[in-house]
């Protein structure tokens, strides 16, 4: 591809040196002064924009997310021992506090020290996150006992799923505190992240039983998640897969279904299966159209009323940059018009309105309202979506650039 190739307007060579200044140049630097804790292993993110910290309290999602990222960066860029050290801080008091028995998952949150401040999560998102931490440090490291216990934890995780009194409360998340209970929920969230993870292990070689997984969570996904009437992806379902005839079926959590199409994009590229890219590309391209506001730009996450059309209105950085994951996997494929334009009006819209630089600050807004009007303070640095969405993007930038013209 020649040198002065674009994405809509936006030159690919000024976006590759873009990505690489907001990783190298501010992401990971802020990082190292406020987030990482070298002293006792993990991430502090309970800070202020500044990167005041608001306490020494560690959350199990950030810190098995905080492995993936450093391991990544590892294995992607320089194999930088420092990345591979801070990767292993974090799963290294992962597993000094982790439940004596296998059965019980970690607390979602811990003292600095490592002393539980929550009982066991009664959702499976924190252990898998784990196990995608321990999958990518496996990758950077080489050492397939990693792997190994990567698997158990998952396996584990989709044991406890599949129990019909698994998580009766997850319907608060998306509906509110009036939300019924809904015993044993399907949740799309779920199979997203159970995709995903089966993916990067499925890259680091063939395995059976990983395989029926990332089977399963296709044929759920695709299968009884998706609407027939919508062509949106329902975030809740019933215990037996069925829509339920309350609320939860009209629930589509759009910000998950768009996320999750571009992961599935993915693993069709690992499976050579055109057929899924097509159904995922599909998809994705009428989840982020459906959830686009044509007022003030950007996409919204939560469609809590499909029939009457009901939005929650606040918007979140990481749907943001979900959306242009997802379209830059299709530009990259075949240089599809559609998504040059919608990565390049997401571009500016999260320059504009969710940079945080013409504020004096560093990074980027993580929560905001239908305007993302700035609020100077905040209480969480996000530590997984942003430089997810920066590795990904540079990577794909790199390799459009290295393509030969006229590819």
């Amino acid at each position: 591809m020649s040198a002065n190739a674009r994405i809509g307007q936006l030159a690919l060579t000024a976006l590759r040196d873009f990505y690489r200044a907001e990783l190298f140049g501010e992401f990971i630097p802020f990082m190292d002064r406020y987030i990482v804790d070298r002293e006792l292993g993990g991430f502090c993110c309970h800070a202020d924009r500044d990167g005041t910290r608001l306490s020494g309290e560690k959350v199990t999602w950030y810190l098995g997310r905080g492995v993936w990222v450093y391991s990544f960066l590892y294995s992607h860029f320089g194999r930088n021992p420092d990345f591979l050290a801070i990767a292993r801080g974090s799963l290294d008091f992962l597993l000094k506090v982790r439940p004596a028995s296998p059965e019980i998952r970690w607390p979602k949150r811990f003292t600095r020290e490592g002393q539980p401040l929550t009982p066991p999560d009664p959702q499976i998102y924190g252990d898998m996150f784990i196990a995608e931490g321990l999958t990518a440090y496996s990758a950077a490291t080489g050492d397939t006992g990693w792997l190994r216990l990567a698997k158990e934890i998952l396996f584990e995780c989709v044991r406890f799923y599949d129990s019909p009194e698994y998580d009766t409360g997850i319907g608060q998340t998306y509906l509110g505190p009036d939300a019924p209970p809904i015993p044993g929920a399907r949740v799309l969230g779920v199979s997203m992240v159970l995709l995903r993870l089966t993916t990067q292990m499925l890259e680091l070689g063939l395995d059976a039983e990983i395989q029926a997984l990332s089977d399963r969570a296709i044929a759920t996904i695709l299968g009884p998640h998706l609407h027939p009437e919508f062509d949106l992806l329902n975030e809740i379902l019933a215990y037996d897969f069925t829509r339920p005839t309350n609320e939860f079926g009209q629930l589509f959590y759009v910000g998950h279904a768009l996320e999750t199409m571009w992961m599935l994009m993915d693993e069709a590229r690992r499976r050579k299966d055109d057929e899924l890219w097509a159904t995922a590309a599909r998809l994705f391209r009428c989840h982020v159209e459906v959830a686009w506001d044509d007022v003030f730009g950007g996409v919204f996450a939560n469609l809590m009323d499909g029939e009457r059309n009901l939005w929650g209105l606040e918007k979140l950085l990481w749907e943001q940059v979900e959306v242009m994951v997802g379209c830059l996997c299709l530009v990259e494929r075949s240089g599809d018009a559609w998504a040059s334009e919608t990565f390049e009006r997401m571009f500016v819209y999260l320059r504009d309105r969710f940079r945080l630089e013409r504020h004096g600050l560093p990074l980027y807004l993580f929560t905001a309202d239908r305007r993302a009007t700035f609020i100077p303070h905040a209480d969480r640095i996000e530590n997984y979506h942003l430089p997810r969405y920066l590795m990904l993007s540079l990577l794909a930038s790199e390799r459009m650039l290295a393509k030969p013209a006229g590819q």
